[in-house]
């Protein structure tokens, strides 16, 4: 078995490489690239996979676009944080999508849809009965979280989620900071909190903080590879962590 892995973090890949070790009894090889420029290369040379692994926003852009350009002749299962992509990687070889961060149960189900679906010809192609079961599943449109119940010793207030300027992570809770620089508790970790808030309007920018793109008042250049932003609200500065910054730039110009 051939695997050719694209993923731009480290953490992620090395948890991955985690499970299909547990995953595997039989021999396998795999090939890791972080971005898209090395992914042509070796596509364009070494296109002999038996299945292919592949985030969505890399370093440099995003997998979809290379696969639209590339042919690729294996089942490919995306591991992502978002799900806004699933009809696009339904359409190019998709057979699974993973949301992140995924475990042991998710990696074993994604490798036995592969075992049961894919023959050992020359060409995958996702089933047209698959792709129309898919259009209509995502016919609705996702709803994110448009506010929050903030509940104090005083009583319970509501909190629009485009008053929020950033959010931080405080133990267990998070601090969510509005633009007059007020902040509300909630009792929600940041991972889960991420998830239940629109991808175009919030960005995590490293394990503490979140911020929402209206609410960024400035931005610099800061030391390895990362950015300085000020928030709306907020006395202090924050950092991006510099393993995002290529994906956050992406995702301001998007």
């Amino acid at each position: 078995m051939n695997i050719l892995i694209l993923e731009d973090e480290i953490p992620a890949y090395e948890k991955l490489s985690e499970h299909l070790e547990i995953y595997f009894s039989e021999p396998y090889t795999f090939d890791w690239c972080r971005t898209i420029v090395e992914a042509k290369e070796l596509l364009t040379h070494e296109n002999k996979y038996d299945i292919l692994f592949s985030d969505i926003e890399l370093l440099d852009g995003i997998s979809i676009e290379l696969f639209k350009e590339i042919k690729i002749d294996c089942p490919i299962i995306f591991c992502t944080a978002y799900h806004k992509y699933l009809l696009d990687a339904f359409k190019s070889n998709g057979i699974a999508y993973i949301l992140k961060p995924y475990a042991q149960e998710d990696i074993s189900k994604a490798l036995h849809k592969y075992n049961t679906l894919f023959n050992k010809t020359s060409d995958y192609q996702i089933n047209d009965t698959i792709l129309k079961y898919i259009t209509s599943a995502l016919s609705q449109d996702t709803h994110y979280k448009s506010r929050f119940i903030i509940k104090t010793p005083k009583g319970m207030h509501l909190l629009s989620t485009h008053d929020i300027s950033y959010i931080e992570a405080s133990g267990t809770f998070c601090k969510l900071v509005d633009d007059k620089g007020v902040s509300h508790l909630l009792s929600q970790s940041i991972t889960s909190l991420n998830e239940t808030l629109d991808p175009k309007q919030f960005f995590r920018i490293n394990r503490s903080r979140i911020i929402n793109i209206s609410h960024i008042v400035r931005m610099d250049n800061y030391f390895k590879n990362r950015l300085l932003l000020q928030m709306r609200g907020s006395k202090e500065k924050m950092t991006t962590s510099s393993s995002v910054t290529a994906k956050f730039r992406i995702w301001l110009d998007s």
